[in-house]
This record gives C-alpha cells, structure tokens and sequence, in this order.
C-alpha cells in the first residue's frame, strides 16, 4: 500500500496568491522583457555579451522570483540547456570538419547514402568546437530568458490577459510552463516521503526505484485529473461560424506569407510585398473574428498604468541599439571562433545590455 504522503501528491499552483500578484509587476510587462532579452542574444551572439545576459536574468530571478517551485525551476533550466549545448557541441564537433588546429583524431565511420552518407568521427579541429559551443552557449542564453520570465511571472495574469482567440493556446502554454515546477515540486514531495518510512537514515538500495515510480505515478494522476476537468468543462469543443471563418482566414494568411517568402527567393519583391500586406491583414482578421466569436468574458482584466508600460518599452533599448551597432560592421557582437582568442568586447554594446537591468532593478516585487 503506497504512503499516504507519495499517493496524494499535487501540482504547485502556478498563480500562487492572486492578491500578491496584484501588486506586482504585471505579466506582459515581463513578456516584454523575455522577448527583448532572447532578441539581444540573437543579435549579439559574443559568449561575452550573452553570458551578461544570463547574469542579468539571474539577477531578475533573485529579486523577482515566486515563492515556491516557480523560482526554483531557473537553474534547474539553465543546467538542461548546458546539457543540450554539450550534446551538440560533441555532435558537431564529431560530424562537421574543416579547416584548423586539429585536437585529436577520432575512429572514424561513413555512414550508409541512405542516412546522409557523411562521416561520423575524424578530426576534431578546434575552430569546429568553439564555434559549437559559442552557439551552444547563445541557447542556453534565450533558456536563461525564458527561465527567468517563468519563475517570476504569474502564470493566471498571463493567461487572463492573452486574446480571447487565443485563450485555450494560452491555456496550453501555461500548463506546459508548470511542468517542471511541478515535477520538482513532486520529486521533493517523495524525497521526504521516503526519508519518513527510512526514520531519517538514507538507505541508497532501491533509491531509484523508490522515488521515480512515485514521480511518475503523481504525474499520470495530475494529468488525468487535469484532461478530465478540461473535457468537463467543453475545452476545445466548441465550434461556431465565427471560429470556422477565422480558420479559414489564418488558412489562407499562412498561404499568403508562405508565397511571400517563396516571392522573396524568386526575386519578386512587389509580389512579396503585396502577399505580404493581405497575408498580414487575413491573420490580424482571424484573431479579431476568432475574439469575437468566443463568448468568454475576463473579469476584471489588469490594465497597465503608464510606469509599467515604461518599464515594458525600456528592455527594446537592448535590440534596437544592437540592430544600429550591427548595422555598423561592428564586429564584437559575433565571435566567429575561428581564432581561438578571448572575444573582443566593446564599450556600445555593454551600455545596450545594460538596458535590460533596468526592469528588474526598478520593478515591484511580488
């Protein structure tokens, strides 16, 4: 018979308290910021820049971050996404060869035409490995973003105030943003649970054993609960005529933007501007029909006073200014790692980044 403490395990509520969510900086405002953020690591992709990026949203989770697994799941991220950088980093530096000071020398395999018919293995050159984990290291820079905007933001304000087209997406989304919260939350929950039947000793036989089945046992519980209130309450059951045009409209605005592009590679770019515009304007009418179509009503919705939607515009400061130093061959914002030397680093884009502490430094704490 499975402990009371493992069998009753629940979720961590995303919003946690409404009251105190209130008085905080709203959602958007932090959406502004994640999006500002992920934009400069994509336009300065120097390790230098981006690992100031990272400090910066670790700034924003230790003066901002929920009580709770909310604000615990920040390094939890970041340590997945070094993870996902390193089994690039070894996929790249084992498939792609070039030019350089090679490092060693791997047992080496073709693989079938079928697969792709490249080599696995080889030489591994130094230049190949460090722009690897250069790039490695900008993913773990938008992570760290992201990571941040989940552990501060309230999940509920957000959904509340997505459009009402995209209510149910939003839902979606949120739901998906809990999931490592909540496993946490669930792998603590059973940690105790375990060093309670052991009296306090650690007893290392059958670990494992006894704490993922319990993990993975509270995740099937929660999600099941989770799809049949959603199923009771008609989620994505609905369908009107407005839903049904809206669709239609967002049909044919992928098309329109679909053939822009394609436009765009045949050289015709009156086409691709004209295709561009109407495809533009059917998706902005979908989620306008879509919106009004739907028949929830928000209760009470936050509006943004005019402090915080300062505090949303200052983070484009960031991008902006990186956009006009990059326009000026500027060539600190990327390390192309084919010297291995110590990226350059210049004053500009230091005083852009910088940008980005002003959110977090000057925004209210839940």
């Amino acid at each position: 018979m499975r402990p009371t403490s493992t069998a009753t395990l629940t979720a961590p509520t995303a919003t946690g308290d409404r009251a105190r969510a209130r008085t905080a900086t709203p959602a958007l405002v932090w959406l502004s910021w994640a999006l500002a953020a992920a934009a400069a690591v994509q336009l300065a992709t120097n390790p230098l820049y981006v690992t100031l990026v990272v400090a910066i949203a670790a700034l924003v989770v230790q003066s901002h971050a929920n009580r709770g697994p909310l604000g615990s799941a920040f390094p939890v991220l970041i340590v997945a996404g070094i993870a996902f950088a390193g089994i690039r980093l070894v996929l790249t530096a084992a498939t792609t060869h070039g030019t350089g000071d090679v490092l060693f020398t791997a047992p080496e395999a073709t693989l079938p035409r079928i697969l792709g018919g490249f080599t696995v293995g080889g030489t591994v050159e130094a230049p190949v490995v460090a722009r690897a984990a250069a790039e490695g290291w900008a993913i773990v820079g938008i992570i760290a973003a992201f990571a941040a905007f989940n552990a501060v933001v309230s999940h509920h304000e957000l959904v509340q105030a997505a459009p009402r087209a995209f209510y149910e997406l939003g839902l979606a989304v949120t739901v998906a943003l809990a999931f490592v919260p909540s496993t946490i939350a669930a792998i603590a929950a059973v940690r105790e649970a375990d060093r309670a039947r052991t009296g306090g000793h650690v007893v290392r036989r059958g670990r494992l054993m006894r704490q993922v089945v319990p993990v993975l046992e509270s995740g099937m519980e929660r999600a099941v609960s989770l799809a049949e209130s959603m199923d009771s309450r008609g989620f994505g059951r609905r369908s009107t005529a407005g839903e049904a045009a809206s669709g239609w409209l967002g049909l044919g605005a992928l098309l329109l933007l679909g053939g822009c592009f394609v436009a765009l590679v045949a050289r015709a770019r009156s086409t691709a501007l004209v295709m561009a515009l109407v495809g533009g304007a059917a998706l902005v009418a979908a989620v306008v029909v879509s919106s009004r179509a739907s028949t929830r009503t928000r209760y009470r919705p936050r509006r943004l006073s005019a402090r915080e939607w300062v505090l949303a515009a200052v983070p484009w400061i960031t991008p902006t200014m990186l956009a006009v130093i990059g326009g000026a061959a500027a060539d600190t914002l990327r390390w192309p790692g084919d010297v291995l030397a110590v990226p350059a680093v210049a004053l500009s884009p230091v005083i852009a980044l910088a940008a980005l502490a002003v959110t977090p430094l000057t925004a209210r704490s839940a």
